[in-house]
């Protein structure tokens, strides 16, 4: 698998198959997954506590904690996927609405290089 030839389809089969050959579908409810996917996302973050962002760089050039923080991102990837196949919502096209939506938040003429929201105080 990579993300030039694996689907979001593709992945959430994968997921599924996963889940189900675990019975774990009882366990796999919204408010669950939900918790899992923050708590996934707070042990990445973990990796990044109380660094500059040029340490964070030198971190990521270490082969051991890059494959620490690829493991911890497919966690994340893997409770999003999950709580697709639980709610049935397209994240493709969740993704997409979104993004319509974003284009409109944030014109790139009014936001471009800056970091608040249009409308703000600079």
């Amino acid at each position: 698998m990579n993300d030039t030839q694996t689907t979001v389809a593709d992945l959430r089969r994968a997921m599924a198959r996963f889940v189900d050959e675990r019975r774990w579908q009882k366990f796999h409810r919204p408010k669950n997954l939900s918790m899992s996917l923050a708590i996934e996302a707070a042990e990445l973050m973990e990796h990044f506590q109380w660094l500059t962002h040029q340490q964070a760089d030198a971190l990521l050039r270490e082969k051991g904690a890059r494959s620490d923080i690829a493991d911890e991102m497919a966690d994340v990837l893997s409770f999003l996927l999950s709580m697709a196949n639980a709610t049935g919502i397209d994240l493709a096209k969740a993704f997409e609405t979104k993004m319509a939506k974003n284009e409109i938040k944030y014109p790139a003429e009014k936001v471009r290089g800056k970091y608040k929201k249009p409308g703000t105080r600079e």
